[in-house]
């Protein structure tokens, strides 16, 4: 057992199940800070955020090229560079040489590149960008599938057309607002002018925190919860504004051992900061992940091992709801509804959900929602017991040299499955357990 089963085992002790009042709410707090900092240290966020990092060089004259041009045509372009220069303001004076020169970039593309393939060139590395971070999104909310082709462009586009024009005639009206004359004699007031620094302070916390809360929300292929979002986004805000003064000090205590790299000092400091930035970008989705779903707090990004009862229990549980929502009339059922009736996390019910959707016994209605994929009268409970159990022609390894013995063992189970539960289909199963059929079913 290593040190962090030996940890796992004592903050999972059954005796803490007992605990209430505060020290139960102490135990959910201590096993929150602790799976954070496990999957942050232990995880792959690490290696994702450097992956980031190398796609934000690549990516970061291009999008700031196409927000400048959608600016430009608002006459609001110049506002880009504070925007640039505040979030590279932990770089100290670099930060406001590098906010130079990648303006100079900027500068320097012509306009004629804006349109044809020079546009189109652009909007395709744009886009790319934030289709690498939906995946790195996706991967902490535990999402198999990513957007469309369609959907991503459409989604993307309209963030990165519209986004910044809001973001920018936001920041113009606080401005407007803060110099009018009635908001200027009431700063004049005694108490009054102490709440006005105070939210001074405050507001690039709260800028930080509203935009990480928006990714969080609109990034991922799932629905997130708002206040889920919202605690990884106070997180996240709290983190990078935190983070950010101790880097200024960090940058200029070592700036004496920087300048031995001369001119290359501002793109080594440059490229640790968008590391650090991407890497508290990701413990805000995982906090809000959490937040969301506790129930995967221990487990974290272990290989789940799971028994094939339980596995064929799940098939089940999810054709047999599918089904009596669709003969019903009702809402399509869905995974997270599912995980929570049958008090099982999520991460257990995917890979039985997908072997059942590739079977053709489920499908997706909607964003998240399940239906039978064919007619309940249709569907035997043979099918779903030989959906989860039989090999697929899409299985990596769905072959072998088995000897007879083995084959014949396997076979006699397969026919006894066959020969008991042929003849009951789903509808059958449903009427029997709510007692609705007034005939046996033939099993």
């Amino acid at each position: 057992m290593d040190t962090l089963e030996i940890i796992e085992s004592w903050l999972w002790n059954p005796a803490l199940e007992k605990t209430t009042g505060l020290a139960k709410a102490a135990v959910h707090i201590i096993r929150f800070v602790y799976a954070v900092i496990r999957d942050g240290v232990t995880g792959t966020l690490t290696l994702r955020a450097m992956g980031l990092v190398y796609v934000t060089i690549l990516s970061i004259v291009p999008l700031l090229a196409l927000t400048f041009s959608v600016l430009k045509s608002f006459g609001y372009h110049r506002k880009v560079e504070p925007l640039l220069y505040n979030f590279l303001a932990p770089l100290g004076d670099r930060g406001e040489d590098l906010t130079r020169q990648v303006m100079g970039f900027v500068d320097n593309i012509k306009g004629g590149l804006l349109a044809g393939i020079g546009l189109l060139l652009l909007i395709y590395t744009s886009v790319s960008m934030i289709k690498k971070v939906e995946d790195s999104f996706n991967y902490v909310f535990r999402v198999e599938h990513s957007r469309n082709v369609l959907q991503r462009f459409s989604e993307y586009l309209s963030v990165l057309l519209i986004g910044p024009v809001l973001m920018v005639t936001a920041m113009g009206l606080i401005a407007y607002v803060g110099n009018l004359d009635i908001v200027q004699n009431a700063a004049g007031i005694s108490g009054v002018h102490e709440t006005t620094l105070l939210v001074g302070k405050l507001l690039p916390y709260i800028l930080i925190s509203g935009l990480f809360t928006f990714s969080y929300m609109f990034i991922p292929n799932t629905s997130v919860n708002f206040f889920a979002a919202l605690g990884g986004g106070i997180t996240g805000g709290i983190l990078w504004s935190s983070i950010g003064l101790l880097f200024t000090q960090f940058v200029v205590s070592a700036s004496r051992n920087i300048d031995i790299y001369a001119s290359f000092a501002v793109v080594i400091v440059a490229l640790m900061w968008l590391y650090v930035s991407w890497l508290i970008l990701l413990i805000g989705a995982q906090t809000a992940f959490y937040l969301e779903k506790p129930e995967y707090l221990r487990i974290g990004y272990k290989p789940l091992n799971i028994g094939n009862r339980l596995r064929e229990k799940i098939g089940l549980e999810v054709i047999f709801e599918a089904a009596r929502r669709f003969r019903d009339g009702k809402t399509p059922v869905t995974a997270a509804e599912i995980a929570a009736l049958i008090d099982q996390p999520g991460l257990v019910i995917s890979p039985v959900l997908r072997r059942l959707t590739n079977a053709g016994l489920i499908a997706e209605s909607g964003k998240q929602g399940l239906i039978p994929g064919r007619d309940p009268a249709t569907i035997k409970i043979s099918d779903i017991l030989g959906a989860i159990r039989n090999d697929h022609q899409w299985d990596i390894f769905n072959h072998g040299n088995w000897a007879p013995d083995v084959d014949a063992i396997d076979l006699k189970i397969n026919r006894s499955i066959e020969d008991f539960y042929s003849n009951l289909s789903v509808y059958d199963a449903l009427s029997t357990a709510t007692g609705n059929d007034e005939k046996t079913p033939n099993i």
